[in-house]
């Protein structure tokens, strides 16, 4: 994966799979209990869509050829859901955060969490790939990546992490390397939004920078906003994660 995502789709088995997905993500969203963030515009849905570990929803199987994707356990899909407006200033988030979030995108890689009151960086959840299936149809608020930023950031990993035993990769603190990267990468790498349809399915490399752009005033979309389901399965470990292609 070059460029460090890829559209999958539109297929008949991914349309399928999205019809069947969106009225169960309909209702768990509206039976979650996390508030809303970004002042009311971003239901975050962790672990939300009750699919089975094959990735079965509403009597539907994940179409796992269609995706280009050997079969393998999964955790319930994240329901990321962005409402008109986002994103919003609010409390949980300081103004210079909020800056980011509107100006970069919260361009972020997944995986990497901030740990401690001093909010570390580090290397907590080394996922083998990244999913987004969306449930509705909208262009409002799409994904964004910047390409081929996957390789930026494990080269600058690789060589922040080198210099220790690889079974303690996901104690240490990168967040010096992670953040000169992501300069590198905003000041090198294109930037693309990736809208689409139910049907089709955006796939990124494990490492590849991407955020999510603000909604557009002109942007039309159905009452429950955007929603998109994510997988995200683990590796084995961080070595794993920074070292395979």
């Amino acid at each position: 994966m070059v460029s460090g995502w890829q559209r999958l789709g539109p297929t008949e088995g991914i349309k399928a799979w999205a019809a069947a997905a969106l009225p169960v993500a309909q209702a768990a969203l509206a039976h979650s209990c996390d508030p809303l963030r970004c002042g009311g515009t971003w239901a975050v849905g962790l672990d939300l869509l009750p699919n089975d570990a094959s990735g079965r929803v509403g009597g539907v199987d994940l179409p796992w050829g269609d995706l280009g994707l050997a079969p393998e356990p999964l955790h319930k899909a994240q329901l990321s859901t962005i409402l008109a407006g986002y994103p919003q200033p609010s409390t949980e988030e300081s103004a210079s955060a909020y800056a980011f979030r509107l100006n970069r995108d919260a361009a972020h890689l997944d995986g990497l969490l901030p740990i401690g009151p001093d909010r570390h960086r580090m290397v907590k959840e080394p996922h083998a790939w990244i999913l987004g299936l969306p449930l509705n149809a909208t262009d409002a608020a799409p994904l964004v990546v910047w390409q081929g930023s996957h390789l930026i950031l494990q080269a600058a990993l690789r060589e922040a992490l080198a210099p220790y035993p690889p079974e303690t990769w996901g104690d240490v603190d990168v967040t010096q390397a992670y953040t000169a990267a992501r300069r590198r990468i905003f000041d090198t790498c294109v930037r693309i939004e990736l809208p689409t349809r139910p049907g089709s399915a955006t796939l990124l490399h494990r490492l590849t920078l991407h955020g999510v752009a603000p909604w557009d005033a002109g942007s039309t979309a159905p009452p429950e906003g955007r929603i998109i389901a994510y997988f995200r399965p683990l590796m084995a470990s961080v070595q794993d994660w920074l070292m395979q292609p």
